[in-house]
């Protein structure tokens, strides 16, 4: 796949899980060439450092337009990097996006607010002839797939990153598995199913929620026997949703079920409480108490992720190692200490 400049528009947001998009690109893209990331609030400092305090070397601007003032290459698109609840488009966004537009910028949007339905975004495309790209537009239903069974021919061994609850980092795990298992030698291939895997360049997968009810245990189907039979992988990657108590969206079961999956690795981020930091949505279970939920569909908790944000390094390190005597399985820091405990399981494994 040839990579395709573009920028990203966080909008305040780059220090926050809201900006989850943007540093799922930032970490790695195979479909795009990130130029730089347009942010009001951190303009002037390095993009890794805002996002998790590594230095990335790409300075962040506080719009498109001193972007391009201070001499920087023109992108082909800017993306939209937030992914706020409901997938409502902030009216802050919309004059910067408009300027992108008319400076000959397509826009992609992983957003549920369609800009191809928005009358000021369809009659600036048309003038300046750039294209709005809506990735989580619903594909029509003639072109989704029923589950049919035939996952059960599939012998490629597979592992689902599941997470206790939405934004926990279960994409960022399975993609540094994934990286893990090609760094040494293990051909492995990763299902997206949310938009930012889309950007990031997965060759197989779907967009879960925008997807029709009936048709998700087939598309989790569709993806994984496509990725068998035309990759022939030694190992098979599956990125989780949400969780499967979250009241706002459980998933999980159907990726366990419908995509025979048997082992899961499971993210948590110890420092939160409650469903998406909503107290009204209630407590989030306790992590053996989730594996207990996984196991009764029937699949092994082999692993468990920590998302240590809003925990300090002693606290972090404790809770690790207190889980790991406990449950007699790796629990890892995916982004302090990478896959490589996991890896030797995996490679044992397969």
């Amino acid at each position: 796949m040839q990579k395709e400049t573009a920028i990203v528009l966080t909008g305040g947001m780059l220090h926050t899980m809201n900006a989850k998009t943007c540093h799922g690109l930032l970490r790695g893209t195979e479909r795009f060439e990130i130029l730089g990331v347009i942010d009001e609030q951190h303009a002037g400092q390095d993009a890794g450092v805002v996002m998790d305090g590594k230095v990335l070397g790409m300075t962040i601007y506080p719009s498109l337009k001193q972007y391009l003032q201070a001499g920087n290459p023109v992108p082909k698109y800017y993306i939209i990097g937030v992914a706020l609840e409901g997938g409502i488009l902030p009216d802050s966004f919309k004059a910067e996006l408009l300027e992108g537009v008319e400076n000959g910028l397509s826009i992609v949007n992983g957003l549920h607010s369609l800009l191809s339905e928005d009358a000021s975004f369809i009659a600036a495309a048309n003038k300046y002839g750039v294209e709005l790209i809506d990735i989580r537009k619903p594909r029509k239903f003639n072109e989704l797939h029923f589950w049919s069974g035939k996952i059960n021919e599939i012998k490629i061994p597979r592992i689902a990153v599941l997470g206790m609850d939405c934004a926990v980092g279960k994409r960022t795990t399975c993609r540094f598995l994934m990286e893990a298992c090609l760094a040494n030698g293990i051909k492995a291939e990763m299902i997206y199913t949310g938009q930012t895997g889309w950007m990031q360049g997965y060759k197989h997968g779907f967009i879960f929620d925008s997807t029709l009810n009936d048709f998700i245990s087939g598309e989790i189907e569709r993806a994984i026997v496509a990725c068998a039979e035309q990759e022939n992988p030694d190992l098979i990657l599956i990125e989780g949703q949400s969780s499967l108590r979250n009241p706002s969206g459980p998933c999980g079961s159907e990726i366990i079920l419908s995509g025979g999956v048997k082992e899961v690795i499971l993210q948590h981020k110890p420092s939160r409480k409650y469903f998406d930091d909503h107290e009204s949505w209630g407590l989030l279970p306790v992590l053996e108490k989730e594996i207990e939920l996984i196991n009764c569909y029937g699949a092994e908790v082999i692993a468990v992720g920590l998302n240590g944000i809003g925990m300090n390094k002693e606290e972090l390190v404790a809770y690790q190692e207190e889980k790991e005597r406990k449950l007699g399985i790796p629990v890892v820091l995916p982004l302090e200490e990478g896959m490589d405990r996991v890896l030797k399981m995996v490679k044992n494994w397969i």
